[in-house]
């Protein structure tokens, strides 16, 4: 159950929790934030959007005092906007994801992939152009060895035989955790992050530059890359009505869907 009171810090996702259908926040949903915000209530932005995307997450999510992006991967304080402070910077070395992509594809065939390397402001991904691809704009097509070269950021596989459920299942069997993290966000593809990166991580982060204990950590969700951050708050899970059955089964509560505001609704009466 959640916690009677206030929590500390709310850590919350982005796109299908406060991020509409429609790619927007809503003007309440910003008006409900930087109350609780005024409330001396912390806020952290948990998204797997990488740091390409930092300007549209600021967008989102103004009333942050920290953002986790690329599913925990990078952490910034921006406590003042002016002055950000990288908190966490983790990479998945490129040899290693091509290693990992050779296993997967041992077992289902040939993958979609694309690579997420860029950190700069709109830097495009990498790799196989996809009409899956929500983004078919930001992808700039590579082969994979030169892909693969460096460091990444976050790999993403599609296979048209295996929805991204199964595909993750599939994952999860065969990659140990020891290689990377694997996960999915409802974009089709599964995700392939550094090992020991995920949301739960970079949260944990973020707490502790704001010396915040887990225990006074209330987190909003809806697929399977929020998981681990519910995992790890012990204050309060809450999910959104449209959240994956993942998520759904680890919830204490669930809101309105993101359609409907739910975690403004959510805070909104908390604060009352």
């Amino acid at each position: 159950m959640v916690r009677p009171g206030l929590p500390k810090l709310v850590a919350t996702d982005l796109d299908g929790t406060v991020v509409r259908s429609d790619d927007t926040v809503s003007p309440y949903t910003h008006e409900v934030l930087a109350r609780v915000r005024a409330a001396g209530i912390r806020i952290v932005g948990a998204t797997g959007r990488g740091p390409r995307l930092t300007e549209l997450v600021r967008r989102d999510i103004p009333s942050a005092d920290v953002l986790v992006m690329g599913g925990g991967s990078r952490v910034v304080d921006v406590t003042d906007p002016g002055y950000p402070v990288v908190l966490r910077d983790e990479r998945l070395d490129g040899r290693a994801l091509a290693d990992l992509l050779a296993l997967l594809e041992a077992e289902v065939g040939t993958l979609s992939i694309m690579i997420e390397a860029g950190d700069e402001q709109d830097a495009p991904l990498w790799g196989d152009p996809d009409p899956a691809w929500r983004y078919p704009d930001v992808v700039e097509a590579r082969v994979r060895a030169e892909a693969l070269a460096g460091p990444v950021i976050k790999g993403f596989a599609r296979h048209d035989a295996h929805d991204a459920d199964a595909l993750l299942a599939i994952a999860r069997r065969l990659v140990p955790p020891s290689m990377a993290t694997v996960t999915q966000s409802g974009l089709g593809y599964i995700e392939i992050c550094p090992p020991g990166v995920d949301k739960a991580t970079g949260l944990a982060v973020a707490a502790a530059a704001l010396g915040v204990d887990p225990d006074d950590v209330l987190v909003f969700g809806d697929m399977p890359n929020d998981v681990p951050m519910f995992r790890w708050a012990g204050f309060g899970r809450v999910a959104v009505a449209n959240a994956h059955p993942e998520v759904l089964a680890l919830a204490d509560e669930v809101t309105l869907a993101n359609d409907a505001d739910g975690v403004a609704v959510y805070l909104d009466r908390l604060l009352a």
